[in-house]
């Protein structure tokens, strides 16, 4: 009884900075390391280009029953915050669930590749789902407000909407304007292999500037109410 005492007592007070450096994970970079695997804190997290402070996790042991680890995770980016729950599943996937964040855009100018990018993020979803790494559910909100992308305007060119839910197959979603200057219809898919095709309809605002009216131009010819077509293919 002693011994499994002893065992438990060494599990509960692991600490977290000896767990990081067994793991070693190759995409997430942790300094400041205080508590345990159950209880701790970070002073920074930095992953695929984005950069949080004051990061801190508190095990939900119920969940540990389900064979998932799942935690509460708290964080603040340059501005504004993130928060909800993470669970780590047999076979690589990863689990987030209540997620709320405010997020300033330039914070993924390097995972996207958009130089000079701005704004700000609000996200809201129930859940995501990954699985090696590849997102295969997602149900939830995105906005964006007040978008800057270099390659479009120089200006902002307003907010944008998507709406994401889980099929059969994979992810779909609509997106749509909400205030932007240009008038944006499009859908997602993502699939469960990673490949994902976005088809939209834009057309210029009046009030657009000149520099976005030539951008949207370079696209193939518009329909018959003068709408152009954005075809995008790729994997993730």
């Amino acid at each position: 009884m002693a011994a499994l005492t002893l065992v438990l007592a060494l599990i509960v007070s692991f600490p977290a900075r000896i767990a990081y450096r067994l793991a070693s994970p190759s995409l997430v970079a942790l300094s400041g390391i205080h508590g345990t695997v159950w209880h701790g804190s970070a002073d920074a997290l930095g992953a695929n280009g984005l950069y949080f402070e004051d990061v801190s996790w508190r095990i939900k042991p119920l969940r540990l029953f389900t064979g998932k680890a799942v935690y509460r995770v708290d964080g603040t980016p340059v501005s504004g915050f993130v928060e909800g729950n993470v669970g780590f599943g047999f076979g690589g996937t990863v689990s987030v669930s209540d997620l709320a964040a405010s997020l300033p855009l330039h914070m993924f100018a390097e995972s996207v590749n958009i130089r000079g990018l701005k704004g700000s993020a609000s996200l809201q979803f129930e859940r995501i789902l990954l699985r090696d790494g590849v997102p295969v559910a997602a149900d939830g909100v995105a906005q964006v407000a007040n978008l800057v992308a270099p390659r479009l305007s120089r200006e902002s060119i307003g907010g944008y909407k998507a709406e994401f839910f889980t099929q059969n197959n994979g992810i779909a979603a609509s997106i749509e304007d909400t205030d932007g200057l240009v008038d944006l219809a499009g859908s997602l898919q993502v699939k469960d292999d990673g490949s994902f095709q976005f088809l939209g309809q834009v057309v210029a605002k009046q009030g657009a500037p000149d520099s976005l009216r030539r951008q949207i131009g370079l696209l193939p010819p518009a329909n018959d109410r003068g709408q152009y077509e954005i075809r995008v293919e790729g994997s993730l």
